[in-house]
């Protein structure tokens, strides 16, 4: 009688690291490329490089057989390890201090921005995943928030590329335009700071906007686009919820399902932001972190690009396309009246 070896947590992890590596071998290397794009282009970051190039490369030859695990494995779990290791930008401290002022900037232009994702998405007959992808990128931070809700709802390649492609493309405007917008209306780069973290997504966008404006004007911009990223918390829990509302109809909700709701790299975004702020972290392990929290969206993207799926993009049209503007535009409309109502700019 043959009795199968039984294997152990290395062996099995060791076995795991050798399907992967194929896949993640490519990603890796497109993440680096993208990386040094972003240091010749700064204002471009090196998510959407990674993701664009990542598209190319499955246009050219998708990457299957043994190339396939890794590539599934960049887009998943990768993808949620680097919403972790996000938390590491950010503080309790910093929390108090700026949420304080920002909150109602955030709130106001966060509850604008994914009700008219609801009503435009639906008026455009957009698909319910890709409505709420651009809704929750555009709300809160862009690519960081499409990617802590994109596993919870159960988003395609496709869709997640669509979602972050559009996002930037706003965001490229916005960099453009707002700085000349803070000047025409006068704003003092505190101010402007404000505004560029609540209405600017990805955090490159903000230091690229928030510099063309003032030099001064940068730190707090980037801390209140930091803060704003806490907005994924309640986001994703409300999602987890109507999702699993969805799937069980019917089921009771006890306290194990109920805690079961909340995704683990959610539970560790919050225990790395509290180690920030309690643990003396040296500053090179810090900026390590950062960097390394960055390389990481970025391999993610770049195997979320392998695995998209380019007919499905194709046939998703303008219409998500129109809905990211929109919803661009009233996020920074909602921004400046509230401003404009709390501090008189």
């Amino acid at each position: 009688m043959n009795v199968a070896p039984v294997r152990t947590l290395p062996s099995r992890l060791a076995a795991r690291a050798v399907d992967v590596a194929p896949g993640v071998g490519i990603a890796v290397a497109i993440a680096l490329v993208a990386t040094a794009i972003a240091r010749v282009v700064p204002a471009l970051g090196s998510a959407l490089p990674a993701l664009l190039l990542g598209v190319l490369v499955a246009v050219v030859r998708k990457p299957t057989g043994r190339f396939a695990p890794g590539v599934a494995y960049s887009g998943k779990f990768l993808l949620q390890l680097a919403v972790v290791l996000l938390g590491v930008q950010l503080s309790l401290t910093s929390i108090l201090v700026v949420g304080v002022e920002s909150l109602p900037v955030m709130l106001s232009s966060l509850v604008v921005c994914l009700l008219a994702a609801w009503l435009i998405g639906r008026a455009l007959r957009i698909p319910g995943r890709e409505r709420t992808l651009i809704g929750v990128g555009t709300g809160i931070c862009g690519a960081s928030a499409i990617a802590a809700i994109s596993p919870i709802i159960g988003a395609t390649s496709a869709e997640i590329a669509y979602a972050v492609s559009t996002i930037f493309l706003f965001n490229a405007v916005a960099v453009v335009v707002f700085p000349y917008l803070g000047h025409a209306l006068g704003m003092d780069p505190h101010t402007f700071g404000l505004f560029a973290g609540t209405a600017v997504n990805d955090t490159s966008s903000v230091v690229a906007a928030a510099s063309l404006f003032a030099t001064s004007a940068l730190g707090f911009a980037v801390v209140v686009k930091l803060v704003r990223t806490l907005m994924i918390i309640p986001i994703s829990i409300g999602l987890a919820i109507a999702e699993n509302r969805r799937r069980a109809a019917g089921e009771p909700m006890t306290v194990r399902r109920a805690v079961g709701l909340v995704p683990w790299f959610l539970v560790g975004f919050l225990l790395v932001a509290v180690a920030n702020t309690v643990i003396p972290i040296p500053a090179p392990v810090h900026d390590g972190l950062v960097t390394a929290s960055v390389f990481l969206v970025s391999v993610a993207l770049a195997g979320i690009g392998l695995s998209t799926d380019v007919a499905a993009i194709r046939r998703a049209g303008w219409r998500p396309l129109l809905l990211g503007a929109t919803l661009s535009t009233l996020v920074a409309a909602t921004s400046l009246l509230v401003i404009w109502l709390t501090t008189g700019l």
